[in-house]
């Protein structure tokens, strides 16, 4: 049977003439004497390309005539033609075959199938198995498949590559988090709760901010729990394994890699000018208020905002000899954002060593990692005090500053800040240092069987110093208020294990693995202290001994929090044939931040796939180069996030009282309830997948479903007093479920001389449901969450999404808006019972709230496509969002007619809005909408000049644009809003705008 590619069939044809148009049009860059050489000696040699185990023809092969531009492609039948002296070479190549240099007058030409992509090494938990034998879900990305842009956070890379992993980008250049979910939100808890587990180079739990994107050689994302299992109470949210850069032996190499790149907003409010302001207020027969019209034309968000200029550099120096190999970098990098105020600057530096030692049997290295870094950000707050609000709601007809130079702001309306002075009168100074220290040892004890071992310590020192001048209005009568913090948290890991690898009779694969692990934690090991009455601005908060403001301090709330974990681990592997795969781990988990009952916790996984491309009567179809069918369930826990005190009896601060000698005592009360019972969230996934290769592996890809049911949820429980010292208990109650499809798929559409395009496509369909969140001990109706407090100005306290049974995390509960009444006010749907009564009100209670949305989408997508043409390459990546639902809390605010003639609005209002609406900003679901969108995430253009002189071995240049455009319905400034956490789909006036950028990058090898 023929080896068919249907994708080759469609380009065969228009391939072969562009052949020949090249043939007669020799390129730049070509030697010319030897093209007319092979004219001038050669002649039409003919030969034929097959497969070399099966004799079938390939179909597409490219033909290039070496030391020419001559080159053809193999005909259905796998025969070529090509213009060449018969002692000349031929290089020929097919995707997924091994290249073959051979004379032209070779005759059948058979090449081999080259099996790398199946057996290239995907890293697992403590250990690294080959592509083909994994059974589990397990997704790799390399560095060059990595995104290009300006991003802080090595998280970033990840965004729509790797199918189920949500991350959404943070603008702001200070952003040292991003939201990243895998496979849904399972936990009622934020933070580090959320967050997949990462590891670096085998450290578990290393801050990402250590590691530079430039030293990443790969990332692998271990997708569900029978690969997670293995890191036990850790692993519920998946786990992300960075490898970096190690040296090599031979010749020392130095690379340098780079950006410039400027930024601008993507999109601003839609706001009214001054002009436009006082025309409309004039039709409607208003005046503006008194004190808001001094006759400037203000656009606050030019004011505010400028064009944004990042920089990075990246220097590594590797290399080695047949005993030892290095590798050390250094990277610097600094980005002004485009909000005034804001920016980051950082330093990382890498030092990597690896010896070999007693005959190369034991492997020592050392790898230490260092950052510093400095940044600089305006407060984002409710209540008005936020630049982000203010430069949208503040009058266009009030100018900057008054005369005299001062900030002009007018004091008799509440919740109004200049945007200007909130950015020049505060400071919020953050400096950062991160250090890690790792040594491993892997010994060959004999063929097969080694021992490792890795000791890690991190430490992590964060200052905080905020600085108010006489002149920020949030303060006045403070004549200066500073605040300093200090936090340092370390960790140390040491971890040990054996692992065996046998292979007998080239059919039976073994491998077992056996290891032990404790780690200490010390968190919230910090200070703070405060001063407000200076005589000046001048020294801000450097010598807070010179305030006049002699009343107790705000110290802050830090606690130490010693947190110790021993853990006890295994895995077994068996192959036969590589056809029939099997594996199975066990954890066994103890950690002193639980109750007293329940401190060990048990995380099993079990998973097998079968080959069935190694089956004789699939191998007989000649349909498929690869197909895998893999099944597995594994258990992990959620423990991150907590403190030693969360199953603790506390007291804390109760208000002062004088004692018998008239001083002042602080009172202490209870502030949390014991409960020894409190134990691990555990989450339990079945997935199943399928792993496909056709064409030659022009066409693969992997569909996967996965059902994951996360239980013992903790949260907090309103209890009796009568009963407990405390009003709340922390406890284990809720159940979380989320189900869910994943389709990834690469194709080669193009591959021939000088053309070469791949595809990759990943889609996720994910289904969240709150399945439980009582008990018959701990019962609540429903929880809400600050997060979902849009804080608008008569609605304080007014969730817009809660966690109710039945529902996904993310549900919008909210009223319903019926339009307006006689007086042209807005009026809503009431309800009794959560039904419709069939009245109208225009003051909605909570009663009349109803579930009217969901922020979690139906759909995610990334789409990746990269064309080469000779030393061109260019990389077209979009991402997608869709069926999902966003509160559009920023138009609600700027549509407010009951602040008419006080603050600012869209220009949109002067349609949409009537000027008697007292009730247009309450929130309903007539600020819901679609938050469905399609970006062009990245598009980059390369051109890699070669080797230049005898000092650059490569030099390759790069021009980036990061969200060139967006296809949106959305009417807010940006669709991409946080998808993860407690609560997702909100635009809620205090996001730093989306940026649009412009880089251009250089790589050179010397």
């Amino acid at each position: 049977m023929k080896k068919t590619n249907l994708f080759v069939v469609c380009m065969l044809v228009a391939s072969s003439a562009a052949y020949a148009a090249q043939a007669n049009a020799p390129e730049s860059g070509h030697d010319k004497t030897a093209v007319s050489s092979v004219q001038q000696t050669g002649k039409t040699v003919r030969g034929r390309v097959v497969d070399a185990a099966t004799g079938e023809p390939i179909i597409g092969a490219t033909i290039r005539v070496a030391g020419s531009n001559s080159g053809t492609v193999s005909d259905f039948d796998g025969n070529f033609a090509v213009e060449a002296a018969p002692t000349a070479m031929l290089t020929v190549s097919y995707i997924g075959y091994v290249t073959q240099e051979v004379r032209a007058d070779a005759g059948v030409i058979r090449l081999a199938e080259n099996n790398s992509q199946l057996n290239e090494v995907v890293v697992v938990g403590y250990g690294t198995m080959r592509r083909k034998d994994v059974t589990s879900s397990i997704t790799t990305v390399s560095a060059k498949d990595l995104n290009t842009g300006v991003y802080t956070t090595p998280a970033e890379l990840l965004q729509g590559k790797v199918p189920g992993l949500v991350v959404t980008q943070d603008a702001n250049p200070n952003a040292q988090n991003v939201h990243v979910t895998l496979r849904g939100a399972s936990t009622f808890r934020s933070g580090a709760a959320q967050e997949p587990y990462y590891i670096v180079d085998g450290v578990p739990g290393v801050d990402l901010s250590l590691v530079s994107p430039d030293d990443i050689e790969s990332v692998d994302v271990l997708r569900d729990a029978s690969a997670t299992a293995i890191y036990g109470s850790k692993a519920a949210n998946g786990v992300i394994i960075v490898t970096t850069k190690k040296g090599s032996k031979g010749h020392t190499n130095v690379e340098y890699s780079g950006y410039v790149a400027v930024s601008q907003m993507a999109r601003k409010y839609d706001v009214m000018s001054a002009d436009e302001y006082r025309n409309w207020m004039s039709s409607n027969g208003m005046n503006i208020a008194a004190g808001q019209d001094l006759g400037a034309n203000t656009d606050w968000q030019d004011e505010v905002s400028r064009t944004g200029f990042s920089q990075n550099h990246n220097v590594s120096i590797s290399g080695g000899n047949e005993k030892t190999t290095f590798q050390t970098s250094f990277n610097y990098m600094k980005s002004l954002g485009v909000i005034r105020g804001t920016d980051m600057e950082r330093f990382t530096g890498r030092s990597f060593i690896q010896t070999k030692m007693l005959d190369d049997r034991l492997t020592l290295s050392l790898n230490l990692n260092g950052s510093l870094a400095q940044r600089n950000d305006v407060v984002a707050d409710f209540d008005g005090r936020s630049t982000y609000d203010a430069m949208a709601y503040y009058m266009p007809t009030s100018p900057v500053k008054n005369a005299d130079g001062s900030w002009f702001e007018n004091l008799a309306y509440d919740q109004y800040y200049n945007p200007l002075a909130l950015i020049n009168e505060q400071t919020n100074f953050y400096k950062m240092k991160r250090i890690l220290a790792t040594g491993t040892a892997q010994l060959k004890i004999v063929e097969g069987l080694n021992w490792h071992a890795n000791l890690s310590y991190q430490n992590r020192n964060t200052v905080y110093s905020h600085y108010a001048s006489h002149n920020y209005v949030g303060n006045r009568g403070d004549n200066g208020y500073a605040l300093r913090s200090q936090v340092e948290d370390t960790r140390k890991v040491f971890e040990t294990y054996l692992d065996f690898n046998r292979t007998f009779n080239d059919l039976h694969t073994v491998g077992l693995m056996a290891g032990y692990s404790w780690e200490e934690s010390n968190d919230g090991d910090g200070f703070q202290t405060m001063a407000r009455g200076f005589f000046d601005d001048q020294l801000m908060y450097y010598n807070l001994g010179l305030s006049n403001y002699n009343e107790r301090n705000d110290y802050g709330s830090n606690l130490l929090s010693t947190l110790r974990m021993i853990s006890y681990y295994g895995r077994a592997n068996y192959s036969f044939d590589s056809r029939y795969l099997l594996q199975a781990s066990i954890r066994r988990d103890g950690s002193s931040a639980f109750g007293a009952n329940h401190r060990w916790a048990t995380f099993p996984s079990f998973s097998a796939a079968w080959r069935l491309s190694e089956e004789k009567f699939v191998k007989n179809l000649g349909v498929f180069d690869d197909l895998k069918f893999r099944v597995g369930y594994g258990v992990s826990g959620n423990s991150l996030g907590f403190d030693v005190f969360t199953a603790l009896q506390l007291y804390g601060g109760a208000g002062w009282t004088t004692d018998q000698n008239g001083n002042q005592i602080q009172g202490l009360a209870a502030a949390r309830n014991a409960n020894p019972d409190l134990k691990w969230e555990k989450t339990g996934m079945l997935n199943i997948g399928l792993d496909f290769g056709f064409f030659g592996n022009r066409l693969s890809g992997t569909i996967e479903y996965y059902s994951k049911d996360t239980k013992d949820l903790i949260a907090d429980y309103p209890v009796s007093t009568a009963k407990y010292l405390y009003g709340t208990m922390t406890a284990n109650v809720g159940e979380v479920t989320n189900k869910g499809v994943e389709l990834t798929l690469n194709v080669v559409p193009i591959q021939t001389k000088d053309w070469y395009w791949s595809s990759t496509l990943n889609l996720s369909h994910n289904v969240n449901k709150v399945k439980k969140i009582s008990s018959e001990e701990f019962s609540r109706d429903y929880i809400e969450f600050d997060e979902s407090d849009m804080h608008l100005r008569g609605q304080s306290g007014y969730h817009a999404q809660r966690i109710l049974e039945g529902q996904p995390i993310g549900v919008f509960y909210i009223y319903e808006w019926a339009g307006y009444n006689d007086e042209g006010r807005s009026v809503f749907y009431e309800r009794e019972n959560g039904e419709r009564t069939g009245n109208l009100t225009a003051s909605p209670v909570e009663k009349d709230r109803a579930i009217v949305g969901n922020a979690q989408p139906d759909l995610t997508l990334g789409w990746n496509n990269t064309v080469t043409y000779k030393r061109w390459t260019m990389t077209a990546f979009f991402t997608g969002v869709f069926g999902n639902k966003i509160l559009n809390a920023s138009k609600a605010s700027l549509s407010n007619m009951s602040e008419i003639g006080t603050r600012n609005f869209l220009r949109s209002v002067r349609d949409t809005e009537k000027v008697t609406d007292g009730n247009s900003a309450i929130i309903s679901d007539r600020y819901l909408e679609n938050g469905s969108y399609l970006r062009l995430q990245t598009l980059s253009l390369g051109y890699d000049f070669g080797k230049l002189g005898k000092w650059v071995k490569d030099l390759r240049l790069t021009l980036t644009g990061n969200n060139l455009f967006t296809i949106t319905g959305y009417d807010g400034i940006d669709p991409a809003v946080a998808l993860g956490g407690l609560a997702p789909g909100l635009d809620n006036r205090k996001t730093y705008p989306r940026t649009r950028t412009y880089m251009l990058g250089a790589k050179i090898n010397f």
